[in-house]
């Protein structure tokens, strides 16, 4: 028959023990790490995109204001849905922002602020995630 020997390792008394636990960092710890760059590099593609969706549509707006097309319900269904999302951010620039004669520049001063806030709202999101 063979022994078993009953010699105890170095180890064998701390595993378990609070000594132990106290030493190491808690499981998981470092596992969210790569979630939040995941989550912040999503978050500042959702800003990006929204903000050039945001920029076509006042594209649209503006293009369909120039032309003038024969009365169907669709395209007064299209002028009237970005007439409602387009004008009250618009409207934060009309009458501050003088007029080139029949030119209005409001637009473009209205994009140019769109993509300055999603810079500076997409560093900060890098800054603080």
């Amino acid at each position: 028959m063979k022994r078993l020997s009953t010699k105890r390792t170095s180890l064998e008394g701390l595993v378990g023990t609070p000594l132990a636990a106290a030493n190491t960092p808690p499981m998981g710890v470092y596992a969210f790490l790569p979630l939040l760059g995941d989550t912040a590099s999503s978050l500042q593609n959702f800003v990006r995109v929204f903000v050039w969706i945001y920029i076509l549509l006042i594209f649209a707006y503006v293009l369909l204001s120039w032309i003038q097309l024969p009365y169907s319900g669709v395209a007064a269904t299209v002028r009237r849905f970005l007439d409602g999302v387009c004008r009250p951010y618009l409207g934060l620039f009309r009458g501050r922002i003088p007029t080139l004669g029949p030119l209005d520049l409001s637009p473009i001063v209205a994009v140019v602020v769109l993509l300055v806030a999603e810079r500076l709202v997409n560093r900060l999101i890098g800054a603080l995630l």
